[in-house]
């Protein structure tokens, strides 16, 4: 782990990081800590920092033979395993920019973000070879991990890795840099540059969260997102070794590498979590998982009922961070936050400035009033890779989310600020209305869209995943709302589905939603 009070090697830390990035200065730290320490455990069996270190500069070299060198951007399509992590380092070594793909992508999205991105290279697993014909056979292609037939014309990571000295390289002219990649949920993703990021701002997180050291970090979450990619940095700046979910996210998988490795963090995305509580209590009581101290989840929402739910199963060990592609980190929920204000996503963390403004952009100051969050971190976004940008007040750069504060300034999310529905001249929030239905035992799952109504404008239409064994009842699901909530915040139409559209982060998909077909839901509505 980074040893602080040696000030000669936080000098090379810095400096490194200038030409290599975070993510190949945190492993260059620790194999010269102990190259012999476990880094990373997957399918495969574990890798310890030295193995990545010098496997990684063979891969560097391979690739390099290739073509792919500085400054060529390189698209990673890969699932949480070695392939992926090396994918990253030799990136770094080489000086090649990292565009980062999400692994919901279908064949258009993939092919129009290549384009926009100028794509020179694709690393990616073989499972996803079908949907790269619109790309073009003249990329260079390698197979980070193979589980099928290898695609004529493609480079294999082992065989590069096999073929090339592992000897170390000289340092690149310049960094490459990373392209973290919006959630998407209403249209092509956009790519927000991390081009300037040191391994030291992520420690911002331990302000608010107590991250074990020298221990073992079980994760979920995709490291193709900011949320998996930010804790594997940091748990490697900790001493952590890291455990990867085999392949696809599976809740009784993740207990049983909980209990297995003893891991005392677990990073997840909030669905995830909601699925591994839904399993119930004579599933998790077949897993010792009381070496937990900290749940990590980050990427959408937190209900309380959720959170109170955790803390029954697990413990007060839940820590919910609020961020965004765009403006990282914003705010962390302590287990104390939510125990004693449900539905909060806490505080600010040091190095980030947190406030609200309304339509005219005057700044709120008073507790309960709903605006327009803005932040600043020590993360600086500088724009979007295609030209645009996010709104910018006072220094500080719009999340697109509303909410407000509370007397103890702990900050609430309200909702997205294009997800509010005017419904016959009152504003309605989705997310108020959701977290009030999924508190009910029969309810997993709720979503809140707006339709078009004659009358009103909007109407609302609630969308219910019901628990195993309920039977779903539109009209007593409208009478919850009503004897809970303002009549305006009533949804006409209920429509039970057995899952709702997510893409790979968890995000939930809305315009999705939309394209149900309105005779479907007609059914459900009141007479």
């Amino acid at each position: 782990m980074f040893d602080w009070r040696h000030p000669g090697e936080m000098i090379r830390t810095m400096r490194d990081s200038a030409v290599y990035g975070p993510f190949v200065t945190v492993l260059a730290h620790s194999t010269r800590l102990d190259p012999t320490a476990e880094a990373i455990v997957d399918e495969r069996g574990p890798l310890t920092f030295g193995e990545l270190d010098r496997q990684s500069n063979a891969l560097a070299r391979g690739l390099a033979a290739t073509g792919i060198g500085g400054g060529t951007v390189i698209a990673a399509l890969c699932r949480d395993h070695r392939g992926m992590v090396l994918t990253l380092l030799a990136a770094g070594k080489l000086g090649a920019r990292v565009l980062l793909m999400n692994t919901g992508f279908a064949g258009p999205q993939l092919a129009a973000v290549a384009e926009r991105e100028k794509v020179g290279a694709i690393l990616h697993d073989s499972e996803f070879t079908v949907l790269l014909g619109a790309i073009g056979t003249e990329t260079p292609r390698v197979l980070t991990w193979v589980d099928g037939d290898v695609p004529e014309g493609a480079a294999v990571i082992d065989a590069l890795i096999a073929a090339n000295s592992t000897d170390p390289l000289p340092a690149p002219a310049r960094p490459g840099g990373l392209v973290i990649l919006t959630s998407g949920t209403t249209g092509t993703p956009k790519g927000a540059p991390r081009d300037k990021v040191s391994p030291l701002q992520s420690a911002q997180f331990l302000d608010r969260v107590p991250l074990p050291r020298g221990g073992t970090l079980v994760m979920a979450a995709p490291i193709f997102h900011g949320t998996g990619l930010s804790q594997l940095t940091l748990g490697w700046a900790l001493g952590n070794r890291i455990v990867f979910e085999q392949r696809r996210f599976d809740p009784v998988r993740t207990l049983a590498d909980v209990a297995e490795h003893r891991a005392q963090t677990l990073v997840v995305v909030p669905t995830m979590l909601q699925r591994i509580i839904d399993l119930g209590p004579e599933v998790l009581a077949k897993y010792d998982t009381s070496s937990l101290r900290v749940i990590f989840a980050a990427g959408s929402s937190i209900s309380p009922d959720l959170s109170r739910r955790t803390a029954e199963t697990f413990g007060e060990v839940l820590y919910n961070l609020y961020a965004s592609t765009e403006v990282a980190v914003a705010a962390v929920a302590t287990p104390e936050d939510m125990r004693l204000a449900p539905g909060t996503v806490g505080r600010p963390p040091v190095g980030c400035r947190v406030a609200i403004y309304d339509e005219q952009r005057n700044r709120i100051t008073t507790p309960g009033v709903v605006g327009t969050i803005f932040v600043s971190s020590g993360l600086s976004f500088a724009g979007y890779t295609d030209g645009r940008h996010k709104e910018s007040v006072d220094g500080l750069l719009s999340s697109g989310d509303v909410g407000h504060f509370d007397a103890e300034g702990r900050l609430f999310i309200d909702g997205r600020d294009d997800d509010m529905i005017v419904s016959g001249g009152e504003n309605v929030y989705p997310l108020e209305v959701e977290n009030l239905l999924v508190a009910r035992p029969d309810v997993l799952e709720a979503a809140v869209i707006g339709v078009d109504d004659r009358d009103f404008g909007k109407r609302l239409r609630a969308f219910v995943v019901l628990a195993d064994g309920a039977e779903g009842d539109p009209q007593e699901i409208r009478d919850h709302v009503k004897a809970n909530l303002a009549r305006h915040k009533v949804p006409r139409d209920v429509l039970f589905l057995d899952e709702l559209p997510r893409n790979a982060t968890g995000k939930l998909l809305r315009r999705a939603l939309q394209d149900i077909d309105a005779e479907d839901a007609s059914a459900a509505r009141p007479e």
